[in-house]
């Protein structure tokens, strides 16, 4: 327990936001690392056609989340964190999460025939347990975000998402399959709620129509940018299973997953920062604004360039030696995923600022722009190229979702890009790039261990040459490094 103590006491002396992000970045690396290796398992063990089906099993989950959200939890987040009547907001939040979830309870039901791939696959019960679940989980996680305790809402998150994987890991080995992944999925719905009850304190108490009035006047709008987020999300999978298979949704998901290795840093930076943001609109501290976009910017392409680097060098590999020959198809579909990736860092930014500014009327004609351009090209791409078209139609609606944020935005604040900084970043990832290129034509990489190496050695080479390459990049981590009084190497 003294080590224990005297961590937190380390953790505690840094300062709130670097806090808050090195603890939901170290829960992002944590779980992509756990995630990673599962879907490794799973992908050997069940193959691509299963997987496709769970992965379908969790984009009718999240659009109906969704839809039983309203943007409601978002609205709740914003106004619980402006600091005034939290109780009442969250109180009439939480009662139109129920309203909502269970007129759409009702319409599955009553639809439920049409639900064709879920019924066959015998896991419609676990999407409408989760569905029932989520009446809990979804406004409690919002009430512990508007109060700021994201350190807490990160590691409730975490545990939750951990829990469920060590679920699926053991019943996927006693042979469930698909209802095995269902069914964990579930179960780590139930821990997440369990953590993070001893931390929840608002309270339901009585609440007036103005507050419901001035949640949906800001849900309408977030709901809205959130529908054509998910749309961005989950539309290519559903529609590539329409027009190919199951099959095709799991080697084009595991490549999405892969890719994904890009974006945990963005996903650690948003959480963190949207209600401290959102404060600090409401105390009009633009400057402050101005200056955390600017370092979110540099801080999620810190990681996002060289992962895509890396996966084009040696993305194919990588797909064939640990998930299987089967997904070694994915490997253009990667290739355009990865550059998403990187482009997605700003869209994912511009919009949530947009988003805890109160500005959702922006983000959403941006958002829907993109998003209809999204359904459109894949629907065109798909038949005609398969998977890689929706790989493509992703790129280029993020790129037109990006540059329209961007605009919106601009005229609220200012958008800084600090260029040196990304210049040197990609000066790192290229000489990394150059490295694990030399490695592959002297090397063959026909296994694992021999495919695994240069990705380490690769991390390697480009930690320390940002390091040292980057004066501003190497000041924060040893500041961070120095208050938490972890060991930095003098010759950094």
């Amino acid at each position: 327990m003294p080590i224990f103590t005297a961590l937190v006491s380390k953790i505690m002396g840094i300062g709130e936001i670097q806090r808050q992000s090195i603890i939901s970045f170290s829960g992002q690396i944590a779980l992509t690392v756990i995630g990673f290796l599962s879907t490794i398992y799973f992908a050997r063990t069940v193959g691509a056609s299963v997987l496709g089906a769970y992965f379908l099993f969790m984009a009718y989950y999240s659009i109906i989340s969704m839809i039983t959200d309203g943007g409601v939890g978002g609205a709740a987040i914003k106004r619980i964190s402006e600091g005034e009547e939290q109780d009442a907001y969250f109180s009439a939040a939480f009662f139109l999460r129920i309203l909502f979830t269970f007129a759409i309870l009702i319409a599955i039901l009553i639809f439920r025939s049409y639900f064709v791939d879920l019924n066959n696959a015998g896991i419609l019960v676990w999407l409408l347990i989760a569905l029932i679940l989520s009446i809990m989980r979804g406004p409690l996680y919002n009430g512990i975000a508007g109060c700021g305790k994201m350190g807490i809402h990160a590691i409730g998150s975490y545990i939750g998402d951990m829990s469920r994987t060590v679920f699926q890991i053991v019943a996927v080995f006693l042979g469930y399959g698909l209802a095995g992944l269902a069914g964990g999925f579930v179960a780590g719905i139930i821990v997440s709620i369990i953590i993070s009850l001893p931390f929840f304190h608002l309270r339901i108490t009585h609440f007036e129509w103005r507050h419901v009035k001035n949640l949906s006047t800001f849900s309408f709008w977030l709901f809205l940018t959130s529908s054509g987020i998910l749309i961005y999300s989950y539309a290519d999978r559903i529609l590539i299973g329409y027009y190919l298979g199951n099959t095709d949704v799991g080697i084009y998901q595991i490549s999405v997953q892969f890719a994904a290795l890009a974006s945990f840093t963005t996903l650690a930076i948003r959480s963190t920062l949207w209600p401290k943001v959102s404060r600090w609109g409401k105390n009009e501290e633009i400057e402050l604004i101005e200056i955390s976009l600017s370092k979110a910017i540099n801080y999620s392409l810190i990681l996002a360039i060289p992962v895509m680097m890396g996966g084009i060098i040696l993305g194919d590999r990588l797909l064939y030696n640990l998930y299987g020959p089967e997904f070694s198809g994915g490997y253009i579909t990667l290739i355009l995923i990865l550059i998403a990736q990187v482009v997605n860092v700003f869209q994912y930014l511009f919009t949530m600022y947009l988003g805890a500014l109160d500005f959702q009327k922006e983000s959403f004609k941006a958002t829907a722009i993109g998003t209809t351009g999204n359904i459109v090209l894949n629907i065109a791409l798909i038949p005609i190229i398969g998977i890689d078209g929706a790989a493509l139609a992703t790129l280029i609606t993020l790129a037109l979702n990006s540059v329209l944020a961007g605009r919106y935005l601009s005229r609220i604040m200012n958008i800084s890009l600090e260029y040196s900084n990304i210049i040197n970043i990609f000066i790192a990832a290229g000489a990394m790039g150059i490295f694990v290129g030399i490695y592959r034509i002297l090397v063959t990489t026909s296994s694992m261990l021999t495919t695994i190496i240069p990705v380490f050695l690769g991390a390697i080479i480009y930690s320390v040459l940002i390091l040292k390459i980057d004066k501003n990049i190497n000041k924060e981590f040893k500041k961070i490094a120095t208050k938490t009084h972890l060991p930095w190497p003098n010759w950094l």
